[in-house]
């Protein structure tokens, strides 16, 4: 706080610029904006955080992208001057196409708005009608001061006609545990581990579902059926493991899987194609087109594809489905 304390006065500030937390790039302090994706860790008694600070010009939609296919939860920080913007609707979009499930509309500068409480309702009226288009469960709307510190940790006497929970409760007390999967076992294959002749070792982030000591799974694609030895976990052996833990597990059978096969319980298999559809957030210069070939990445397997056709392109703003026979960047 002591170097962003100078930095701030260095500036000409006569307060404390919190966004130099953050805004580590030349560039970014500068100018005043944020172009990368920041990462910073904090804790607090009841939790912890990886907090991820995106840039919200349009330019640098595909920073925002990047931070974002990471998150568990989107704060919007809205200007309670400004109201809802189109660049606000496209964070709430690519939010709810990377499957965030939980987003705090941070109502901000509320002490440049004079606290007034209709400015936030409607605001949160403006952004109501947008989000009942997406599919995210989980929205909660609080006003804030972001300079003056409202709502931020403490309750505010100058919004007395908010009874919410601040910012930090929220974040504190957001339940995350049920998004994830835990009925569909999916575990790819990081990594063979074969310290000596007596053991072989399969590696790898189980990205949905439990598994058990005994369970039988199926390895994809050779389709070989075998059950589960052992478990190890951080060196130590385990019954039972779940998502998204990274674990060693030891198979009963000699199969032949290496970086890149799938091990995934018996009889609940995923779909396997070779031809499907997808809605892709395009962050290249160069436009996508159609019959344009491809290296495909999923999880750790590789494989070429090609596009095929391309169906139609969505307006951010209106949520539109419009007609396109190429992809361009934001």
């Amino acid at each position: 706080l002591e170097a962003i304390e100078k930095a701030s006065k260095k500036g000409g500030l006569d307060f404390i610029d919190l966004s130099l937390l953050t805004d580590g790039l030349s560039a970014e302090r500068e100018q005043k904006i944020t172009i990368d994706a920041a990462y910073r860790y904090l804790a607090t008694p009841k939790r912890r955080f990886i907090v991820a600070d995106v840039p919200g010009h349009e330019q640098y939609t595909r920073n925002m992208a990047t931070g974002a296919s990471l998150a568990n939860l989107a704060i919007i920080m809205v200007d309670a001057q400004k109201g809802l913007l189109p660049q606000s609707k496209r964070h709430l979009f690519i939010s709810s196409l990377l499957g965030v499930r939980h987003v705090l509309v941070a109502i901000n500068k509320m002490d440049l708005a004079n606290y007034d409480q209709n400015v936030f309702e409607k605001i949160k009226d403006d952004f109501s009608a947008f989000l009942a288009k997406l599919n995210i469960p989980d929205i909660a709307f609080i006003p804030v001061s972001s300079l003056k510190g409202d709502m931020i940790v403490e309750r505010s006497a100058n919004m007395p006609w908010y009874q919410g929970a601040t910012a930090l409760n929220y974040l504190e007390s957001v339940e995350i545990a049920n998004d994830i999967n835990l009925l569909d076992f999916r575990m790819p294959v990081q990594l063979v581990i074969r310290p000596d002749q007596n053991f072989r070792g399969y590696a790898g982030r189980i990205e949905g579902g439990t598994i058990r000591v005994g369970e039988r799974v199926k390895i994809l694609p050779s389709g070989h059926i075998t059950r589960i030895e052992s478990i190890l976990i951080d060196g130590k052996k385990q019954s039972y493991a779940f998502s998204p833990q990274n674990v060693i597990l030891a198979l009963h059978d000699e199969v032949d899987a290496s970086r890149g096969d799938m091990i995934v319980r018996e009889n609940n298999l995923p779909e396997i194609g070779n031809k499907f559809e997808t809605t892709v957030c395009w962050m290249k210069e160069e436009p996508l087109l159609e019959h344009k070939r491809f290296i495909l990445k999923q999880t750790t397997r590789t494989c070429r594809c090609f596009v095929d056709k391309i169906l139609y392109k969505i307006d951010t703003d209106s949520l539109h489905r419009q007609d396109c026979s190429a992809l361009n960047q934001n």
